[in-house]
């Protein structure tokens, strides 16, 4: 029982560790104050962040916060550098740009010119079997309002299909044990798959639950998914793959929508989960979004 509870209480903590890495992603991150949190030592947390997610905490906020930059910079065409790289944490933009071109072989206003084009092509060449990029139909897109939401969820690094399969399978026991009849299955994608390898993506599988009546059964660990003003999408059989979807989604609508992104993440609300049946896509995606 000791083993179990030992696991339950490093899973916890590792999700704890990078939800709040997402949540002040703009801002300094303390690890010391961080661990004092958990009535844990610095160099303990460490090591459990690392045998969970498979990646030291440091490079995963310096990850993180590129990959934020590196899709704000395609769709933020309003934004200087200076503004991103601040909305990505950094506080000065010589080190910003010495990280992204680090990172990604380019400067973020070669990048910016284009110089992701390539990049991401090799990225759905490697992962996808599409020859080119649908299109979608703009006349669909509507403009909402949401309110925060409590989502349980269990998170997977990787944008791998067959795992997801997996987490959604353990998220539908869940629902059974705790016999819930309301409730939204959420696909969270914090990262743009587009422009971030797959095997770097970090994916949620997440179950909102609605009129909550009783305690749940539970040693899932639960975020909050923002509310606030989302681009909402509906996509079904004929637009294939949502990863495709994601990237006509940024690419293609967003920089010519008057709108903006942020660093919340995006995500899809399924009214048939394709991960658990052998359904055809059918959800709703929402991209958060605010005025230019």
């Amino acid at each position: 029982m000791q083993k179990k509870n030992t696991r339950d209480n490093h899973i916890e903590i590792a999700n704890k560790t990078m939800s709040y890495i997402y949540q002040n992603i703009d801002a300094p991150i303390n690890i010391d104050e961080l661990s004092i949190s958990f009535g844990i030592s610095k160099i303990h947390l460490h090591k459990i962040f690392k045998e969970q997610l498979g990646i030291n905490i440091y490079e995963s906020i310096k990850s993180i916060r590129l990959q934020k930059a590196s899709n704000l910079l395609l769709t933020n065409q309003y934004s200087t550098v200076t503004q991103i790289a601040n909305m990505c944490g950094y506080s000065s933009q010589s080190s910003f740009i010495k990280a992204f071109k680090k990172r990604f072989e380019q400067t973020p206003k070669e990048w910016r010119k284009g110089g992701y084009e390539e990049y991401s092509q090799k990225i759905f060449e490697d992962s996808l079997l599409l020859d080119s990029l649908p299109s979608f139909d703009e006349s669909k897109v509507r403009i909402v309002k949401t309110v925060n939401r409590t989502a349980y969820y269990i998170r997977q690094k990787g944008y791998i299909v067959e795992e997801a399969k997996k987490k959604w399978q353990q998220l539908q026991a869940w629902v059974y044990t705790n016999e819930l009849n309301q409730y939204e299955q959420i696909g969270i994608y914090h990262d743009n798959p587009a422009i971030t390898p797959h095997k770097e993506c970090f994916y949620t599988a997440a179950i909102c639950v609605e009129n909550l009546v009783k305690p749940l059964n539970t040693n899932l660990p639960s975020t909050t998914l923002p509310g606030g003003l989302y681009a909402a999408f509906d996509i079904y059989k004929g637009d294939r793959e949502v990863g495709w979807f994601i990237k006509w989604a940024y690419h293609k609508w967003l920089p010519s929508s008057g709108f903006e992104t942020t660093t919340d993440p995006s995500y899809v609300v399924m009214h048939k989960n394709h991960f658990l049946e052998e359904n055809e896509i059918d959800a709703t995606f929402y991209l958060p979004i605010r005025n230019a």
